[in-house]
């Protein structure tokens, strides 16, 4: 019995090391749909930077960063900010009080937990910090990701604004990213 029990917990480890899907790879199309109804595909920003941040509304690491995202919005012009709301409280009405109290400048959309992950390309049994974060470049790849447990460097503007602007400075063409993530631990929520 021990031994079975040393080795799910093996195999567990070593499937949740693998969870995580490759960086850089092709965004999936991602149907962005805003409260008012405008429905906007993700391959229609072919050509920004988009940088898109996966959050609760209930998150207060998620409100902070989305500030400071859209104070940073005048650091990037041409870059297109995008939230994806995921939590269950999410709607349309949550969404949009999100936006005011949080004075967010940017999209902020509705999209089913599922379809997130299936995105991030997470599994459902992956523990999970938000806000999640996603780079991605002119020519539609995915060019880092939050690691599931988060990755500090993509939840600072000082880090954030180099990358977005090295990007867009590449004229489309596609680089490798670091294949590892942040060092030092992020302030997230893990839920």
């Amino acid at each position: 019995m021990r031994h079975l029990t040393k080795a799910l917990l093996t195999l567990a480890l070593a499937s949740s090391a693998f969870a995580a899907a490759p960086v850089p790879r092709p965004a999936k199309e991602f149907t962005f749909i805003e409260a008012s109804g405008k429905q906007t595909l993700l391959s229609s920003y072919k050509g920004k930077v988009v940088v898109i941040q996966f959050l609760f509304t209930t998150c207060p690491h998620c409100q902070a960063l989305s500030t400071e995202l859209t104070k940073m919005m005048k650091d990037v012009p041409g870059a297109q900010i995008l939230g994806v709301a995921f939590n269950e409280e999410a709607n349309p009405a949550t969404v949009d009080q999100y936006i005011r109290q949080q004075h967010v400048g940017f999209p902020v959309v509705v999209a089913p937990r599922e379809t997130v992950l299936n995105f991030l390309g997470i599994s459902v049994m992956e523990r999970l910090a938000v806000p999640q974060m996603v780079i991605i470049d002119k020519k539609g790849v995915i060019r880092r990701q939050s690691d599931p447990q988060g990755t500090a460097e993509l939840q600072m503007p000082d880090k954030l604004i180099p990358m977005i602007k090295g990007y867009q400075a590449e004229g489309g063409a596609a680089m490798p990213a670091p294949k590892t993530g942040a060092t030092t631990k992020p302030d997230s929520a893990t839920r």
